[in-house]
């Protein structure tokens, strides 16, 4: 069996979602023996046709594409090969990224990270000490402003727990209007823009950019390290941050995580178990799919009040009494 994998611009060492999708490709590979998998690199948005049709040539058993820009190359493969089984990261046609007759050899792998941004912005509230956070993003995609809604919104659910006027620095869920480098790929962008925001009395910052959110550590780094203290933190995002960019660790206060790894893992393995139905996979809070890290060197610092009403708020958006609106939303 075969398992193939086409990565988008962002590469495979992106420490993000390319990445945790190609963890999600050996995590499959290593539970079932049967399994080899590989995968090819796009380096510009015109590779993802012809490498997903290099692997069709090989007979891959499934190809898995990542990411929200991929959606249109992989529909047309669905539809030209109906019996070649894909799956797709971040994309689905309940979320308008691919938009023609349902293809059932399509796994759409979604998660509802609305709930864990949420979650972030609340800890991002609870922690700031200069009363203004900020989130910005990569390229204005709706798998991109889902983080950010529920950033924004978790902040302003904060203030109306606490009475506060926490403000959000770039992004506004109401106007859908705010900041984005542009990309996924260029630090520099990353590191001037958080520059910009910590500049403006930013001291907790939420970059929703894949690689371009290692320029805003080095933004944080240098402002920390000219303060002499932890003056700035931040919190990453899909995967846990301390692990893929671990030496910016110290900074992290969380990571707004996707469970990227074990949807991928399961889709694949249910085409070498048989049971590949193609359809949608929502990730929640309830079901692993969206949660947030351990707060690592931040477990001691952030109070245990503060803690246990992020427990309660977990809890209530659960249960559905907190909502956790998005104009970006995700549904099967």
């Amino acid at each position: 069996m075969l398992g193939c994998m086409v990565t988008d611009t962002g590469g495979i060492n992106d420490r993000s979602f390319n990445a945790s999708s190609w963890a999600g490709m050996q995590a499959a590979a290593a539970a079932d023996s049967s399994l080899t998998v590989k995968y090819l690199q796009s380096t510009t948005q015109s590779d993802y046709t012809p490498n997903i049709n290099t692997f069709i040539g090989e007979k891959c058993n499934i190809i898995v594409t990542v990411g929200f820009l991929m959606g249109a190359a992989t529909e047309a493969a669905a539809k030209a090969h109906p019996d070649q089984k894909f799956a797709i990261v971040d994309c689905s046609y309940a979320s308008g990224c691919i938009t023609g007759a349902k293809e059932p050899n399509i796994d759409q792998l979604v998660f509802n990270t609305v709930q864990d941004g949420f979650l972030g912005g609340y800890l991002a509230a609870g922690t700031t000490k200069t009363g203004k956070v900020a989130t910005f993003g990569g390229i204005e995609l709706p798998t991109v402003t889902i983080y950010m809604d529920g950033f924004w919104d978790g902040v302003q659910y904060y203030n109306s727990q606490h009475h506060k006027n926490v403000q959000v620095l770039g992004w506004n869920e109401k106007t859908q209007k705010g900041s984005f480098t542009g990309d996924f790929t260029n630090q520099t962008k990353g590191q001037t823009l958080t520059q910009t925001f910590i500049s403006e009395g930013a001291d907790v910052i939420f970059p929703v950019a894949g690689n371009v959110g290692l320029g805003a550590a080095k933004a944080v780094q240098d402002a920390d390290s000219a303060a002499g203290s932890t003056k700035v933190t931040m919190e990453w995002v899909d995967v846990d941050g301390c692990t893929s960019a671990a030496q910016y660790c110290k900074y992290f206060i969380t990571s707004v995580e996707k469970g990227i790894v074990a949807a991928v893992k399961t889709s694949v393995l249910s085409v070498t178990n048989g049971t590949f139905t193609g359809g949608t996979y929502v990730g929640t809070l309830q079901n692993g799919g969206a949660v947030l890290a351990p707060f690592h060197d931040f477990s001691s610092t952030i109070p245990a009040s503060l803690q246990s009403e992020l427990a309660t708020v977990k809890a209530g958006i659960e249960s559905g009494s907190i909502q956790t609106p998005t104009k970006a939303p995700v549904t099967s």
